[in-house]
């Protein structure tokens, strides 16, 4: 086949921000200096959760995991000299979308941007965030009614908005197999049109325009024949769905239109220079293939198992899709894989198991209903808790993890402190005294009338969005606008799904399990316990559950009576459920970088508590210096992702429960290495 004319290359963009507007600002720019061709906006806790940095929620959170926006002065330095018209932005933001878009807009207007032409995409999908990340603020519900007010808001103002991405991004990094992943993301995305049609807020003839502007975020994960034609099964799905269910005639219309992140879930501490060809084979995946190529794909850094990415790693990881797309001959061809039967017969088994599985959901009454049933997250945690065990038992290989584990020193690594980028703890109060100048100096009247309308429009029927303009406009900060809807709406904890979750490896004699199952066995009866009770707990704002639910759920199975009350608890709260509970250990779970103000809180209320003695463990992307300064305050042990043996960590925890409480060790029941 002869070479043809280059194909345009798909959006670069890199996930980022940090610490404040201003700084993430100054990275913005100078990213886009690098040749990036769009903007991906990582925001911090707080601000995906609805709080303002002043809150005690968000203490050791506020610029940690991105950037914090408290208000309309925050995006406005946000995207200081950066001219939105021209711009690309994708926004990862969920609970409080509505919100930020509508800062957004009010920032364009101010720079003179006819806002019909803002292009961009707002992330908004809530079903993912009650099934894996945990950033979810109101019930099913009312979230769903923000997306559909968003929606036709856009749909009806800002034509080249794509307002959800749906994501199935976060089910992977949850564990979902391919045919989760596809079918969860299909049954959002039918709840979502089902919701938005229903609503009567888009005539018949522009239903095409609304399926147009849905897009789709994806992972792309390490098995590359598997990750491509699930690529090609998503979009012969959609087309169907859209088609048959929607009756959209327009081919445009019915195009799967994705961006990417490829995965993160596999990327390791151990050996983490491996991570480099990981990401490489992965990006592959979803651009070798031109009929199911990404419209914008953004990479994780190399050391993202380790912490914060420095502007040198995230550096590498766009000249990684530069080199593909401007050295290579890869945008010069039809798609490549057209007509081989491998890649058909793969797809055609993907697409049969996920329309049988999207039938299973609309039968429980769609998405939302397999979200409060607790269906969705029971069916995450069992495919989570498998995958584990097959890496535990080797049946999975991961290079520098559980084979080929021998390495030369690392040079990348040789300095861990540099290796990694850190936010300075005095950011925070920085932040919350520009919150409080912010307030001190708005016009206070039309501050609280804004958040009045607001209240209205979400008690009765109206498009909550220009009440939400209004807001910010008048200098409502995102906590304010977030808890007027919280008082008509209410909260929401999602289901765990720990409880419901089956046991994912034997116990039979001679098995780790059944070694650390006998440990803890014999341990509760020298402490005239019925059984070991060890308490979960995710402090601060952190939503990432995986890691907190496979413990959970591997307790269990190792016979702990386990205490999990789900995401989003105060230090406090955990203590006051540590001591009411009567437990034996508290595991801590932290991936936000907060632990350093989080766990010292929690050890100093149980020592005030009277109860000492009870040993902390902490879990988490922990640096090393870090780790060393936790146990150095009192923690008994702490866990990172290179410690990727589950059973051995429940194995650990029996042993500090021993030690604490001045038990022998059990040598002969330690689990095998």
């Amino acid at each position: 086949m002869t070479a043809r004319r280059k194909d345009r290359p798909w959006l670069m963009r890199t996930y980022a921000g940090h610490s404040t507007a201003e700084a993430s600002n100054e990275l913005y720019r100078r990213n886009l200096a690098k040749g990036q061709t769009g903007l991906s906006v990582a925001f911090d806790l707080p601000t995906q959760t609805g709080y303002d940095p002043d809150h005690i929620l968000a203490r050791g959170e506020v610029g940690r995991v991105g950037v914090p926006v408290s208000h309309l002065g925050d995006m406005r330095r946000l995207f200081q000299d950066i001219p939105l018209e021209q711009m690309n932005t994708s926004m990862t933001i969920n609970a409080t979308a509505m919100w930020l878009l509508a800062l957004y807009q009010v920032v364009a207007e101010e720079q003179g941007a006819d806002i019909t032409r803002l292009q961009g995409t707002t992330q908004n999908d809530i079903v993912k965030e009650y099934l894996s990340r945990g950033t979810h603020v109101f019930p099913p519900g009312p979230s769903l009614r923000l997306t559909t007010d968003m929606i036709t808001y856009t749909v009806n103002h800002i034509p080249k908005w794509n307002p959800i991405n749906i994501c199935s991004y976060h089910l992977q990094e949850a564990g979902a197999t391919p045919v989760q992943e596809i079918s969860y993301a299909m049954s959002t995305a039918i709840a979502v049109l089902d919701a938005v049609f229903a609503s009567g807020q888009v005539p018949e003839e522009r239903k095409g325009e609304v399926v147009a502007r849905i897009s789709f975020f994806v992972n792309a994960g390490v098995r590359f024949i598997e990750e491509m034609c699930k690529m090609r099964a998503f979009g012969r799905i959609w087309d169907k769905i859209t088609r048959e269910r929607y009756g959209i005639e327009d081919p445009k219309h019915r195009r799967f239109r994705y961006g990417v992140q490829v995965n993160s879930l596999g990327l390791t501490e151990a050996q983490p220079e491996n991570n480099v060809q990981r990401i490489v084979l992965e990006m592959l995946a979803v651009t070798l293939s031109k009929d199911a190529r990404a419209r914008a794909v953004q990479l994780p850094a190399w050391n993202e198992a380790l912490g914060l990415p420095r502007p040198w790693d995230q550096q590498w990881s766009l000249r990684i899709q530069q080199v593909l797309a401007h050295e290579s001959d890869l945008l010069e061809y039809e798609d490549i894989f057209a007509g081989s039967h491998v890649v058909e017969a793969k797809v055609d088994a993907l697409v049969e198991e996920c329309l049988a599985e999207i039938d299973r959901i609309q039968e429980m009454g769609g998405a939302m209903a397999a979200v409060e049933s607790g269906y969705l997250k029971s069916q995450l945690v069992s495919s989570h808790a498998e995958r584990r065990a097959r890496i535990e038992a080797g049946e999975e290989k991961i290079v520098g993890v559980n084979i080929f584990e021998t390495t030369e020193p690392n040079p990348l690594t040789a300095d861990l402190d540099t290796a990694i980028m850190t936010v300075d703890p005095a950011n925070e109060a920085r932040v919350v005294a520009g919150l409080h100048e912010w307030r001190d100096n708005r016009d206070e009247t039309r501050a609280q009338e804004a958040l009045a309308r607001l209240k209205a429009s979400a008690a009765g029927d109206a498009n909550m969005f220009e009440a939400t303009l209004e807001c910010a406009r008048a200098g409502v900060t995102t906590g304010e606008w977030a808890w007027a809807l919280r008082d008509v709406f209410g909260e929401f904890r999602a289901p765990t799904g720990v409880s419901s979750a089956p046991v994912a490896i034997t116990a039979e004699e001679g098995t780790p399990l059944a070694a650390v199952r006998a440990k803890v066995a014999r341990t509760a009866d020298e402490l005239g316990a019925g059984r070991l009770r060890l308490l979960v707990g995710k402090p601060g704002l952190d939503g990432h559950s995986n890691g907190a639910e496979q413990i959970a759920v591997r307790a269990r199975d190792a016979g702990f009576e386990v205490v999990y009350q789900g995401i989003r608890l105060t230090p406090e709260q955990i203590v006051n459920a540590a001591l009411a509970e009567d437990v034996h250990c508290v595991g801590l779970s932290i991936l936000s970088g907060s632990h350093a103000e989080l766990v010292p809180d929690v050890l100093t209320r149980l020592r005030e508590a009277g109860a000492a003695d009870i040993p902390v463990i902490v879990g988490g992307i922990i640096p090393s210096a870090d780790a060393a300064e936790l146990k150095r305050a009192g923690v008994a042990a702490v866990f990172t992702p290179k410690d990727f043996g589950i059973t051995e960590i429940i194995g650990r925890i029996v042993d500090e429960i021993r030690t604490a409480n001045k038990l022998n060790p059990l040598e002969s029941s330690e689990v095998p290495a």
